[in-house]
């Protein structure tokens, strides 16, 4: 993970990049009231920092950010407008190329007061189980926070001649962690998730319990299956 922006615990609304202060809100008292244009100008240079010059927000996008905005300051008042739960994970959905792992990477620089999560390609994951087995499933099963990226695009699992549903085994195991602990931030772990696939093709590849389970874990955050690759 590239460097996370500095700040000071007391203001953790004040990110500093390249000696450069950027003021994402202000304090009332012991809570951040945080302002979303100010928000999308720190994203934006942010992401120029990321991914070069060439990045930029798109105005299309603003609603999806403003989203995911939302989840990461954890916004009590305004998540439930958008059925958002804070204590879940992601779900963020889309075609190829409408900035889904972009966004993801980007996203976590925001609060880099609160627990940061790697981001891994399920292709990886898969990879690393044809060649090490199902100590794999019990290494992305756990507590940590994990960003699963482009689930749908990995192939099937096999180690020593046995096929493996690699990713819907991980899934089905994080729910039970889900379950188990209580404490959102601490035990169980959280849980995001980017996707091409929609809800029935994630059933088609993985079975219906672990669509199932997904409910329980992710909020869905979707691009519009009409957004153009940005990558063209």
């Amino acid at each position: 993970m590239k460097t996370l922006p500095k700040y000071h615990p007391t203001t953790p609304h004040i990110l500093i990049e390249g000696g450069v202060e950027f003021h994402l809100g202000k304090m009332k008292g012991d809570t951040i009231n945080y302002d979303f244009s100010k928000m999308l100008i720190y994203l934006n240079a942010k992401g120029k920092l990321l991914f070069g010059k060439e990045f930029k927000i798109h105005e299309e996008d603003h609603q999806i950010i403003y989203q995911l905005c939302l989840y990461f300051i954890k916004d009590d008042v305004s998540c439930p407008k958008f059925n958002i739960d804070p204590t879940k994970g992601i779900l963020l959905s889309g075609p190829v190329g409408c900035g889904k792992t972009t966004l993801m990477k980007l996203m976590r620089h925001l609060v880099p007061h609160r627990r940061p999560y790697d981001i891994i390609p399920t292709r990886n994951i898969v990879f690393g189980f044809n060649n090490l087995g199902y100590s794999i499933i019990e290494q992305y099963g756990n507590s940590n926070f994990y960003c699963f990226d482009d689930l749908g695009v990995e192939p099937e699992g096999k180690h020593f001649g046995k096929d493996c549903n690699v990713m819907g085994e991980i899934l089905l195991s994080r729910h039970e962690l889900f379950l188990k602990n209580p404490v959102p931030e601490r035990s169980r772990g959280v849980t995001h998730i980017t996707t091409n696939l929609n809800a029935e093709e994630i059933e088609n590849r993985y079975g219906n319990r672990v669509r199932s389970r997904l409910r329980e874990m992710v909020n869905v955050i979707g691009f519009d299956k009409t957004t153009k690759d940005k990558r063209k």
